[in-house]
């Protein structure tokens, strides 16, 4: 049995599932001061009378480190980055304790000035005193060449906690992106770890010593333990989880759209044959533009728990959330307020919700019902333009998924899959108020918790080669060797292999779910005079994501169970 549970900014679900499909599943309110509480509660209700010998693992998705970076409670970081002449990092500032120091590598890997000792301990020392714990270093080509990186982290590594290195965190070689992306690993991973420490505790409790993998924003996994290493990666792994839910009931020839609609916010994403598509850059949370790789989403703020109200005579949803609706005793009218009065809903205070939308009919200067069904519209409206919208961005640039480059491929999905609570109802008005076909997709309410327990582990090694100075370099795997003139791009797709399948297993992967491809194979000849002095190789491979193996046949069950 895996157990499955996704923390959205309402309810946290969380779902067990088994060969006999879908055997239990709850809703917790969410308590967003207290998140641990949310998901431990969630695993507290799951696992009741449950045999621990049965359940053999269990998948998080969480908001908890992507609510501590919008909510601006990081606790305090160090940032020591360098770059050299030509650049200043001081234009890419994260934070207060922000210190750029000299030194640089040059874009082959070849060092250019070296790093000054005793600046670094001045630094150390600074940083000490301010009582900073974790520290962040970046280089501008350390993907190439870690050395001043590691050097640093040798310098400080018995005065602090944990030091992210900037090659660690990313081989991608854009210099902005990889600083954001170590200093939010840094700022977020005190948080991560305690909230590692009370998952482990109370399930040991329970005698459960299960392995926990955790949802990553491309919609993989990778182990919790994994994860104290790399807490970014779990950023935006709400969203993922609604794609994921989604997948193994979507099409395998066309395009679909797909709308997570929550109590806070609609999350959407578009699937093409069954596949997801990706942001190739990397996640933008904020201010911070990072190379955190994700999956295309958008999240919008118009869910059944949006604030409704009258503004200069015009009708507006969202895009905050004050509360739950009136009909469960929040202190406001909402979409969902809407759909008791229009009598799609019925296990509320439905004479709550009639006052609530009364009032706003008042203002319209229309009836009751007549203010309830423009809501609804509205709402529907609103999904539909935002929808659009992503569609037409989507196809401004080249379209890429999970897998490949798709050239010249233009989205036009006319398929809607819709999940969430109010899913039957928002599906039924969104497909007569457009062309798109729409229905829910099964076990709707719990649909985001059941794609986070089936997704496979995910990874991906970047591996580079000079043949004219002969090294051979993997920097996130901390792999460097030595190779001759002939080193040819076949073999290094077979040595990214081997690291590949060394990382995922480390990860957590299941040796019979490893589907591994090459995502990028480019080599160059370097001339000089009349002759080739040698070839610069670029390798990236991945572990593709997808749902794990034999999520068809359950898939199955879900349906004809729902």
């Amino acid at each position: 049995m895996i157990i499955g549970l996704d923390v959205g900014g309402t309810h946290t679900d969380v779902v067990l599932l088994g060969s006999e499909g879908l055997i239990r599943e709850f809703k917790v309110r969410t308590n967003t001061s207290d998140l641990f509480l949310s998901v431990l509660t969630g695993l507290e209700k799951i696992t009741e009378g449950i045999d621990p010998a049965r359940i053999s693992r269990a998948v998080l998705s969480t908001t908890l480190t992507t609510n501590t970076i919008v909510q601006e409670k990081n606790p305090p970081v160090g940032m020591i980055v360098s770059s050299g002449p030509g650049l200043d990092p001081e234009l890419f500032r994260t934070n207060e304790h922000y210190f750029c120091v000299s030194g640089s590598v040059d874009h082959r890997g070849r060092e250019v000035d070296p790093i000054d000792p005793d600046e670094i301990r001045e630094i150390g020392a600074t940083l000490k005193a301010a009582g900073i714990r974790n520290i962040g270093i970046v280089g501008k080509f350390s993907v190439r060449n870690p050395s001043h990186e590691s050097e640093i982290h040798d310098i400080l590594k018995d005065d602090f906690g944990k030091m992210f290195l900037g090659h660690q965190v990313s081989g991608n070689l854009n210099f902005p992106r990889r600083i954001a992306t170590t200093y939010l690993n840094a700022t977020v991973r005190q948080i991560h770890k305690k909230f590692f420490a009370a998952v482990r505790e109370s399930l040991e409790q329970k005698g459960l010593s299960i392995p926990i993998h955790i949802l990553k924003a491309d919609g993989g996994t990778m182990s919790f333990e994994s994860s104290i290493d790399f807490p970014a990666q779990t950023i935006l792994s709400g969203p993922s989880a609604s794609v994921m839910g989604a997948m193994a009931f979507a099409s395998g020839e066309d395009e679909s759209l797909v709308l997570d609609i929550g109590g806070t916010t609609t999350d959407m994403a578009i699937l093409v044959n069954r596949v997801p598509l990706l942001d190739p850059v990397g996640i933008t949370l904020g201010n911070y533009n990072t190379l955190i790789r994700s999956l295309e989403t958008l999240s919008i703020g118009i869910g059944g728990d949006s604030a409704v109200r009258i503004k200069d005579g015009t009708l507006t949803i969202g895009p905050d959330r004050i509360g739950p609706a009136l009909a469960f005793g929040g202190p406001g009218p909402t979409p969902t307020d809407a759909l008791f009065v229009l009598g799609l809903m019925d296990d509320g205070d439905r004479d709550a919700s009639v006052a609530g939308i009364s009032a706003i009919a008042s203002e319209l200067g229309i009836s009751t019902a007549a203010a309830a069904d423009r809501i609804f519209d509205t709402a529907c409206q609103g999904i539909l333009t935002q929808a659009r919208h992503m569609i037409d961005t989507i196809n401004s640039k080249p379209v890429y998924t999970v897998h490949e480059l798709q050239e010249g491929l233009q989205v036009k999905p006319r398929k809607i899959l819709v999940l969430g609570g109010p899913a039957p109802y928002f599906a039924k008005r969104l497909e007569e108020i457009s062309d798109f076909e729409v229905r829910a997709v099964p076990r709707w309410t719990v649909a985001n918790a059941i794609g986070a327990a089936l997704a496979r582990t995910t990874c991906e090694v970047s591996f580079f080669a000079d043949t004219q100075q002969e090294i051979s370099t993997a920097p996130e795997e901390e792999y460097s060797e030595t190779v001759d003139r002939n080193f040819s791009k076949e073999i290094a797709v077979e040595k990214a292999y081997d690291l590949l399948k060394q990382k995922a297993l480390r990860m957590g992967a299941d040796m019979e779910n490893l589907e591994m491809e090459v995502t990028e194979s480019q080599q160059f000849n370097m001339v000089r005079g009349f002759y080739t002095a040698g070839r610069n190789i670029r390798v990236r491979v991945q572990v593709k994501p997808g749902l794990i193996a034999g999520y068809d046949s359950l898939a199955r069950k879900l349906s004809e169970e729902s």
